[in-house]
């Protein structure tokens, strides 16, 4: 690459970074639904084509704002895993629970981006996919393998509900037993849940001491997909 190339290339990094930036700010400030291409350009000092070349519509943008937020949360999510990765698979999943949480009250705006109501008019492409999966990756890998070490205690599961167990076993629960698979989705639901009563209220007047309170629901639901307290 030439000097010229590296130097253009380096602007535009430069540019579409401060652009995101100018996009979180008007999410804090207004919303994701209010999200304006033309408002962010007008604050930045550019021309709406001049940005239109870095992201040629509001979804285009939208998506990229996505995409690093899953990714945000996911490396969060990963990091703490791997400072326990050692440990018995309670700790290692209240730690990665806990890291959800911390960087959700940290990010709030970009937590609702990704877990509040959806934007209207806005359909997440498949590109954000890899990104959105990577803290239940982590969670289902604890569980594998707590199964593969013979500790992990399969809950009863309905009769109604096998063939599910079976689908999500095909699609992203590999070798997990069918009850475990679907104790596992709804306990990674559950998880969420949590933080969503929190960050948005939802727990005012009814939790105050709210990390221990946390600690100990998710280590309850981790109980419940099987895990053992070792």
């Amino acid at each position: 690459m030439s000097t010229t190339q590296g130097a253009r290339a380096r602007a535009r990094i430069e540019v579409t970074a401060a652009i995101k930036d100018e996009a979180r700010r008007q999410l804090a400030a207004e919303g994701a639904a209010k999200l304006s291409l033309r408002a962010v350009a007008r604050e930045l000092g550019m021309v709406s084509s001049a940005l239109y070349r870095y992201f040629p519509s509001r979804d285009d943008l939208l998506t990229a704002l996505i995409i690093d937020a899953y990714d945000s949360v996911g490396e969060s999510a990963e990091v703490a895993h791997a400072k326990v990765a050692d440990a018995g698979p309670l700790r290692r999943w209240t730690s990665v629970c806990e890291a959800v949480r911390g960087w959700a009250l940290a990010h709030p705006h970009e937590y609702a981006l990704i877990y509040g109501s959806p934007v209207p008019g806005y359909v997440a492409p498949e590109t954000t996919v890899p990104s959105a999966a990577r803290v239940a990756l982590i969670l289902i890998g604890v569980v594998q393998d707590a199964h593969q070490a013979g500790t992990l205690t399969e809950p009863p599961l309905p009769a109604g509900l096998r063939p599910e167990a079976d689908r999500m076993i095909a699609d992203f629960a590999g070798g997990l037993p069918p009850g475990s698979a679907v104790a596992l989705v709804a306990a990674i639901a559950e998880t969420f849940g949590l933080v969503s009563f929190e960050l948005f209220g939802q727990f005012r007047r009814v939790v105050e001491d709210r990390e221990p309170f946390f600690r100990h629901a998710v280590r309850r639901l981790a109980l419940g997909v099987g895990l053992a307290d070792v």
